[in-house]
């Protein structure tokens, strides 16, 4: 086991259950543990509210619907998953969705409606049924964040530490979970490296949207889950396939960080994409056009712009007129006018930038990781569920089914703690923060949408270059660029190994999917001396005949 900081615990926190992240994954994931008498402890990196749930557009996906089912929401899913889906675990989504929906709307959620009453439901990329519930028209993250924050917020077996960065797994003497250490500021008497102890560690932390140069991911999203899983030991799956969201507002070649994101629900409404020639080039690339699943319109996007020369392509909701986008979709509107683009008389510029990985923090269908008390659920993890590719707006359900289901095992385990075991003296060599955008840029260029054994030879030197003539100093942000740069490692080494191109990861070199030898999914690990150690581990596969071709 190596770590992040050497420095010693100031303080001390205990509970039963440590839940690290806030967004619907973590905040559910609380609740339920709550429900089985646990004293939950939650620490969230900025405050409460500011996840990347509050960020989501389109809205979440559930057959509720009396003309649809489960079984056709899991054919959508094993369909977008590109072969790579683990159908149990896909399964358990679609089948417990709904309840799950049902359940936050219980707590407090408000979706949107129609004038009857009965619940709104819309269609994005990869479904085909009108499976999205909504709220706000295009604020559903926001409404659900709140819902969550407030019933959080009523349960004194909750307590709540703001500010506080994941550093280091504690493990006691069998190599089993037992906590964490955090750096919190500005808390008071808990400021500075503290452990918070429990012998349940539950990890929400999300993606690693900033491993890249653009991204619809708040800055917060620096892959310190996966990383602090990584550094203890534990196994890892389905890095390299990170989904670039087709449709993200284009600010300028030298834009960084945050991008605004146009959801696919503004395809689903039938906003059309246009090249720069003004032809509508999605009507050749697939039977459902701009309603694709996102991996294929991304592609189709990036081949255009370089067959182009364009930087961006165009979306042209013009069409669906002032009074449609103030009612369904005021906070799009708003942020594309923020930025002197009114999108009901002008073309949206957009284009691909990473928005969700598939892969995360290798668990069962209960969210038990390979080390023994530590779970993850949400991005942050890697059920199998999204295969190569995730179905649009199954992030969502995702957190609230695989949270429900860590409480559920927690309702029968204990919560006795166990003493911490001595950690290893093993210091990762920082990376400092003033190489952060340069390593986001090679990203971007060497293992963005468009990789090669060449581009992802060049990032992997770039990477051992960068680690060898570093010179990090313990603190957040180069704490934070520690994490990127542990992540960026797995997955460029799992993009060099995935010799196909399948869902999400597209190799120029090995442009075909290969079932035959790359039907399986890259699982690793660390060893203490921060070696990449990979297996392949075969997948409960869909039937024979669900295919690309037959959405």
């Amino acid at each position: 086991m190596s770590r992040i900081s050497s420095q010693q615990p100031g303080w001390t926190a205990r509970a039963d259950v440590v839940v690290v992240g806030s967004g619907i994954a973590g905040l559910t994931a609380a609740l339920h543990a709550r429900r089985t008498g646990r004293r939950v402890l939650l620490v969230t990196k900025s405050r409460v509210e500011e996840g990347s749930t509050r960020w989501a557009q389109g809205g979440i996906a559930a057959a509720l619907a009396d003309d649809d089912t489960p079984d056709e929401h899991l054919h959508d899913t094993l369909v977008a998953g590109a072969g790579l889906c683990d159908i149990d675990a896909a399964r358990v989504l679609v089948t417990e969705g709904p309840e799950a929906v049902r359940s936050l709307m219980a707590l407090g959620a408000h979706f949107d409606v129609d004038a009857s009453g009965v619940l709104s439901l819309t269609r994005e990329g990869g479904h085909l049924r009108d499976r999205i519930a909504h709220a706000g028209g295009d604020a559903t993250g926001a409404e659900i964040s709140r819902a969550l924050v407030a019933a959080v917020a009523l349960d004194e077996g909750i307590e709540l530490i703001e500010g506080a960065l994941a550093l280091d797994l504690l493990l006691d003497d069998s190599g089993a979970a037992q906590g964490i250490t955090l750096h919190v500021m500005g808390q008071g008497q808990r400021d500075g490296v503290g452990a918070a102890l429990a012998p349940a560690v539950i990890l929400a932390t999300g993606g690693f949207g900033q491993v890249f140069a653009q991204t619809t991911n708040p800055a917060v999203a620096t892959g310190d889950g996966v990383a602090l899983a990584l550094r203890a030991g534990a196994e890892v799956a389905d890095l390299e396939f990170v989904q670039f969201h087709p449709t993200v507002l284009w600010l300028g070649p030298s834009a960084r960080g945050q991008q605004p994101l146009v959801s696919e629900a503004v395809r689903g409404e039938g906003a059309h994409l246009l090249d720069s020639t003004g032809e509508r080039f999605m009507l050749g690339e697939h039977p459902l056009a701009e309603l694709a699943p996102r991996d294929i319109v991304s592609r189709a996007i990036t081949r255009r712009m370089i067959a182009t020369g364009a930087a961006h392509v165009w979306l042209d909701g013009r069409m669906l007129g002032d009074g449609f986008w103030h009612e369904r979709f005021p906070t799009i509107l708003a942020s594309c006018r923020s930025h002197g683009i009114d999108p009901v008389t002008q073309l949206i510029p957009v284009s691909p930038a990473s928005h969700y990985v598939s892969g995360g923090v290798h668990t069962d269908l209960e969210g038990r990781a390979s080390i023994e008390g530590l779970f993850a659920c949400g991005e942050v993890a890697c059920t199998g569920v999204h295969g190569a590719n995730r179905l649009a707006s199954n992030s969502l359900l995702e957190g609230l089914v695989f949270a429900a289901r860590i409480g559920q095992v927690l309702d029968g385990s204990s919560s006795i703690p166990r003493p911490v075991a001595p950690t290893s003296e093993r210091l990762s060599r920082l990376i400092p923060a003033s190489a952060m955008r340069g390593m986001q840029a090679m990203m971007s260029v060497d293992a963005g949408v468009l990789r090669s054994d060449a581009s992802l030879a060049r990032a992997q030197e770039s990477l051992r270059l960068l680690h060898d003539t570093s010179g990090g100093v313990e603190g957040t942000e180069d704490w934070e660029t520690t994490d990127l740069y542990l992540v960026s490692r797995v997955l460029v080494d799992h993009a060099r190994q995935r010799i196909e191109t399948r869902g999400s990861h597209w190799r120029e070199d090995y442009p075909e999917r290969d079932d035959a030898r790359w039907r399986v999914r890259l699982v690793s690990h660390l060893t203490p001396e921060e070696d990449i150690v990979s297996r392949r581990e075969d997948v409960n596969h869909a039937p024979a005949g669900v295919t690309r071709e037959s959405g």
